[in-house]
């Protein structure tokens, strides 16, 4: 069934309304006056860039704390609310979106480097229905055209005020929640699908992970050494200039993974770190000579007691992801890599121990290969049905 045969068939022949954003919402920032030191032991929870980044709805279980005293005036986080992160590594990951469905009974805040849209009270735009909205590829397509920026990119307020938003129905505000409703229900039944099999994945990972850590428990004794990071490695934010997307001939890595290519390199087989924004902490091993940009962190091993890819299992084993979470926006510090102790046992017994894990890796990708195609399939058919019901007839004068 086509996309227009099946909407029309969703809608009845009623009307869509378009209105830009900024007509029917207000947009409104984080909190305001913090310090790195009001994130640690705080009294009040809030929604990190990390809680946004990673869910199209905001997860309750995922809240921080932060200090806030009762005189401060800072805006709450509401049901109905869609929050946005502020700032990405990439234009296509600007502004990513997650609705508030949840009714806190408790003040909420939202963190520092992000912002918030709240629609007026006469727009019904159910969260459970703006929480796929604003996701769907139509929409982030709009949403990246308001970024500007060369290393971060951020986003225009001016520009986001204009997005196209989608009413089906306005006129009859029963009828507009029980269209919303329709479209909410079938997309939820994909993401349960995807939500199973994710849980599966992750639930293999985990035994992946408990067994490579087992390997990597020493106790300080004879022939071990005890070192820090920073003992082993010099670490060095990577360099923050324009990044071809193609044409280059090595591989760019950015704070999770290839983000493009180059002509130059800065780095060659060595761990890259996810310096600043959602993947903060995150360690990728980065193959053969390649790029990395300031969103990365270059490790550069300067020992030779400690074989590579045995040092970069103890960077795998340390908990960069909750350091780099410990303020408002995701950011790992040269202290963070460099302060950690580790336990270093003599180089044959690092051989042994990589040739274990690299034959373990093999085995647990072979075990598991099946099930992230499964799961990219799901996912692609999701976003199909997801852009198929959220592609609304938009009349040619609406300003996009």
């Amino acid at each position: 069934m086509s996309k227009i045969t099946y909407l029309q068939k969703l809608l009845k022949n009623s009307q869509v309304g378009w209105k830009p954003l900024g007509e029917i919402a207000e947009i409104f920032g984080g909190l305001t006056g913090k310090s790195k030191s009001d994130f640690d032991g705080g009294n009040r929870k809030y929604v990190s860039y990390k809680n946004i980044f990673n869910n199209i709805q905001v997860d309750p279980s995922q809240l921080e704390l932060v200090k806030v005293s009762d005189h401060e005036r800072q805006y709450e986080v509401k049901y109905g609310d869609v929050l946005f992160t502020g700032s990405s590594e990439t234009p296509g990951e600007v502004a990513m979106s997650s609705a508030v469905t949840a009714d806190f009974q408790e003040p909420v805040y939202l963190n520092s480097f992000s912002f918030g849209v709240r629609f007026n009270n006469d727009i019904r735009l159910a969260p459970e229905f703006a929480k796929y909205l604003f996701r769907c590829s139509w929409m982030r397509t709009e949403i990246a055209k308001t970024a500007s920026g060369v290393t971060r990119f951020n986003v225009s307020k001016e520009r986001f005020r204009k997005l196209p938003i989608p009413i089906p129905c306005p006129s009859n505000p029963k009828k507009s929640l029980e269209i919303q409703g329709e479209i909410v229900r079938i997309l939820d039944a994909f993401t349960e699908l995807t939500a199973e099999l994710t849980a599966e994945l992750t639930a293999r990972k985990k035994q992946y992970n408990y067994y490579r850590d087992q390997l990597l428990r020493f106790e300080d004794g004879e022939g071990i050494a005890k070192m820090r990071l920073g003992d082993i490695y010099d670490f060095q934010y990577g360099t923050g200039n324009t990044i071809p997307r193609t044409g280059g001939r090595y591989p760019v890595y950015g704070s999770n993974g290839i983000v493009g290519s180059h002509d130059e390199y800065n780095s060659e087989d060595a761990p890259v770190i996810g310096h600043i924004g959602a993947y903060a902490g995150i360690v990728n091993w980065g193959e053969g000579k390649h790029f990395v940009t300031y969103n990365g962190v270059i490790c550069r091993i300067k020992t030779k007691e400690v074989l590579p890819k045995f040092a970069y299992y103890l960077l795998l084993i340390q908990d960069f992801l909750s350091m780099s979470n410990s303020a408002s926006h995701p950011f790992v510090s040269y202290h963070m890599l460099e302060a950690p102790e580790v336990f270093v046992p003599s180089l044959p017994e690092q051989f042994r121990i990589v040739a274990m894990l690299s034959k373990f890796d093999a085995l647990t990708t072979s075990l598991t290969e099946g099930l992230p195609r499964e799961i990219e399939l799901r996912q692609k058919q999701y976003e199909y049905y997801r852009d198929l019901l959220l592609s609304f007839p938009k009349p040619e004068q609406v300003e996009a």
